[in-house]
């Protein structure tokens, strides 16, 4: 019912960001989606990729600060409108929204959100019937394989 994402640690510089994702490219990894929140000295760079482990392992071996985290993906119709449902439901469970992100791919719409109760979360949107995406059914989408 969840996905891997990475966040990355990256320092508020020039350059900072495109060493990172040189290293990716120079790995041949895919990003799929990415969202980066700044502070003052550094950023958190979250990313959704082809291959989680191994884009986890190369930036590790760099010496670049790198968590991988569970995140929910749940696949959304592309009307307005659909994301404010889900939030409502997951509101009126008494899930908090710890952070959230969407994109489109393929014509469909991903939302990809973290909470601060996993457990609780992976009921409601069990309860509600959602449909969550996996990760293999995202590369899929990414990569035009899903039909």
């Amino acid at each position: 019912m969840t996905i891997r994402q990475l966040s990355i640690f990256i320092e508020n510089k020039s350059g900072a960001l495109v060493e990172v994702l040189d290293r990716l490219k120079e790995a041949g990894i895919s990003l799929i989606a990415s969202n980066i929140a700044d502070t003052v000295e550094y950023g958190i760079c979250r990313i959704l990729c082809d291959d989680p482990e191994r884009a986890y392992n190369v930036l590790k071996d760099s010496d670049t600060a790198v968590a991988v985290s569970d995140v929910f993906a749940i696949e959304l119709d592309n009307r307005p409108g659909c994301a404010a449902d889900v939030i409502r439901v997951l509101s009126g469970e008494g899930v908090s929204i710890t952070y959230l992100y969407s994109f489109l791919v393929a014509g469909h719409g991903v939302i990809i959100f973290r909470t601060d109760d996993a457990a609780k979360t992976a009921g409601a949107i069990e309860r509600s019937r959602f449909t969550t995406i996996s990760e293999q059914q995202l590369r899929d989408l990414a990569t035009g394989a899903a039909k």
